[in-house]
C-alpha cells in the first residue's frame, strides 16, 4: 500500500497550481493501475457480479465523503471506473492521489 492511502485531503478552493507532469509522473509511481485520461486520474475496477459493482461504489462513496473529495464514477453491472480532478484548480492535486490510494487500499482488505 502506498503511503499516500495514509494521507489526509486539504481543501482546495483553488488559487494553487495543479501538479506539473513531474509530480504527476511521481506520484502516478505509488498507484497501481491508474492512468492519466483526459487529464483525470482514472482507473477501472473489475467484479464478478452487480453486488460486488455496488459494494465498491458504497465503499468509494464513503471514503470520497470522508476526505470531502469525490470522483466521477461510472458503474456497469460488473464494472466501476473511478477518475478523478480537482476542479477547483483545473487540473490534478495531491487529494486526487490521496483518494485513489484509499480506493486501491479497499481492495487490500
Amino acid at each position: 500500500m502506498s503511503n499516500l492511502a495514509q494521507k489526509k485531503c486539504k481543501p482546495c478552493e483553488g488559487g494553487v497550481s495543479p501538479l506539473t507532469g513531474n509530480e504527476v509522473a511521481s506520484l502516478l509511481k505509488g498507484l497501481r493501475g491508474w492512468s492519466l485520461v483526459d487529464g483525470k486520474l482514472s482507473k477501472s475496477y473489475e467484479f464478478r457480479n452487480y453486488h460486488e459493482t455496488m459494494a465498491f461504489v458504497n465503499a468509494t462513496a464513503w471514503i470520497s465523503h470522508r476526505e470531502d473529495h469525490h470522483p466521477d464514477l461510472v458503474v456497469s453491472y460488473k464494472q466501476c471506473r473511478v477518475g478523478y480532478i480537482t476542479h477547483a484548480i483545473g487540473g490534478l492535486s495531491e487529494n486526487d492521489f490521496i483518494c485513489a490510494a484509499k480506493i486501491d487500499a479497499l481492495l487490500d482488505l
